[in-house]
């Protein structure tokens, strides 16, 4: 029997592994984005007018990517340990033989939807990187034949 359990435990120790990637790549970005965010900071001060304004509109924008990221992190390693859970549940049903899957499936399905609230939160931060990375249409020309 504890070979059934075994198989029954290994999808959700599939989803632990995406959600550790995801973590790996998300802690890449945020490292970019603090990276980016102290050398705004130090130009800061040394700006002022338009070079300013465009300092502080990127430092703002910096700040939410930063919130994003931080967020999307949180509620991953909330659904790893939901996963974590869901199967130790699973072997502790086997162990003291006591219908647990309702609450297996359970804590599964809060594990599913935080991973989905960080995807969506990935997806927002990635849209305002790409704001943020727009060449702006001066600098492309655009009314030059090349």
């Amino acid at each position: 029997m504890i070979a059934q359990t075994i198989q029954l435990a290994l999808a959700p120790v599939f989803v632990l592994v995406a959600i550790g990637n995801i973590l790996n790549l998300l802690s890449s970005r945020l490292g970019r984005v603090v990276d980016r965010s102290r050398e705004l900071q130090g130009r800061h001060l040394a700006t002022e007018g338009p070079d300013h304004d465009m300092v502080v509109a990127e430092i703002r924008m910096i700040d939410g990517r930063i919130s994003l990221v931080t967020t999307a992190i949180r509620l991953l390693v909330l659904s790893g340990l939901a996963i974590g859970t869901t199967v130790a549940i699973l072997f502790l049903e086997e162990f003291i033989a006591v219908n647990l899957q309702v609450v297996a499936a359970g804590f599964f399905l809060v594990a599913i939807g935080l991973l989905m609230g960080a995807l969506v939160l990935i997806l927002r931060e990635t849209q305002i990187a790409a704001k943020q990375l727009r060449i702006p249409r001066d600098y492309l020309e655009l009314e030059r034949d090349l």
